[in-house]
């Protein structure tokens, strides 16, 4: 089942799901017919043909739900030896520079841990921890600002060049620095 929103189901709402599984379970065993169930349990018949499939296989036990699919795959203790390791630096996991990218970090989770993640699923696991991307909290000292002022209205003009716009009422090939 899918989520637009991302959000899934609470507890609350998994247990509510899961008492609707078992009067479902209770009214197979009683013969009924699976538009009656829906209608009964305000479901949608395609969720009860699922629901008795799954019992016809496995019994009560297939109808029951198997859980959140998001469930963490790195334990509290995992995690906490990451938050180590991330603070030791790239350099001390044979990086050449300082750089923390998601990729690597993804690479140390599977060196360390045994477990594959994808760079955006990495940034959600340490989002989820109190992780931030990081960006630096000052200019570079190096930096002046009015040759960068000076760059920007002289240098940069000549540069990009003219900007070419069409002439109203010709085809859009037609440039006004043409004429």
């Amino acid at each position: 089942m899918r989520y637009a929103q991302g959000g899934g189901l609470t507890d609350a709402e998994r247990a509510t799901r899961e008492r609707l599984r078992l009067q479902a379970v209770g009214r197979f065993e009683g013969g009924q017919k699976n538009p009656d169930i829906a209608a009964a349990l305000r479901i949608s018949v395609r969720s009860v043909e699922r629901w008795r499939l799954a019992w016809r296989e496995l019994g009560q036990t297939g109808v029951l739900s198997k859980g959140s699919p998001g469930r963490p795959r790195l334990s509290e203790a995992q995690m906490a030896r990451l938050a180590r390791e991330l603070e030791r630096g790239p350099l001390a996991h044979g990086w050449a520079d300082q750089r923390g990218t998601l990729a690597r970090i993804k690479s140390l989770i599977g060196r360390l841990f045994h477990v594959s993640y994808t760079v955006e699923g990495t940034w959600r696991l340490l989002k989820r921890h109190g992780w931030s991307w990081q960006q630096p909290a000052r200019r570079a000292i190096e930096r002046d600002d009015a040759a960068v002022e000076v760059w920007q209205k002289e240098t940069w003009p000549r540069v990009r060049g003219p900007r070419w716009s069409a002439v109203p009422g010709s085809s859009s090939r037609t440039r006004l620095g043409n004429r």
